[in-house]
């Protein structure tokens, strides 16, 4: 599988992923990618990150079972950025809400926009 053209040594091995939903534009959230991620990623259909908290590959959804199916990956003008624009299967946050971006700074302090899809603690039991 080729990486067309994308700089993964440029920023020691990762890209930022930002994710976005295909169909309103609403972004959902941003990952991190290495080389074997974002193969995986082309060959799976589903999003696949690497983790610099654990030092692994994840599947997004392979937990709560939210995967983001891939409708189309662009890259950046520089080659070391990915958008990837999913179908979004549940929520994309680990705290239960549709995007990681559910608060808005307003007042010097944040404010909560978005709406809790479901309980984290029941979905990530150990």
């Amino acid at each position: 599988m080729t990486t067309v053209g994308i700089n993964f040594a440029k920023q020691g091995g990762l890209v930022p992923a930002i994710v976005q939903d295909a169909d309103d534009g609403t972004v959902l959230m941003v990952g991190y990618m290495n080389e074997l991620a974002f193969e995986k990623t082309i060959e799976t259909g589903k999003a696949t990150f690497w983790s610099r908290s654990r030092q692994k590959l994840w599947v997004k959804g392979e937990s709560s079972g939210h995967f983001q199916e891939v409708r189309e990956i662009f890259v950046d003008c520089d080659l070391d950025t990915v958008l990837v624009k999913v179908r979004q299967v549940g929520a994309a946050c680990h705290e239960g809400y549709r995007s990681c971006f559910y608060r808005k700074i307003e007042n010097q302090g944040l404010r909560t926009i978005g709406e809790r899809l479901f309980d984290p603690k029941e979905v990530y039991r150990k």
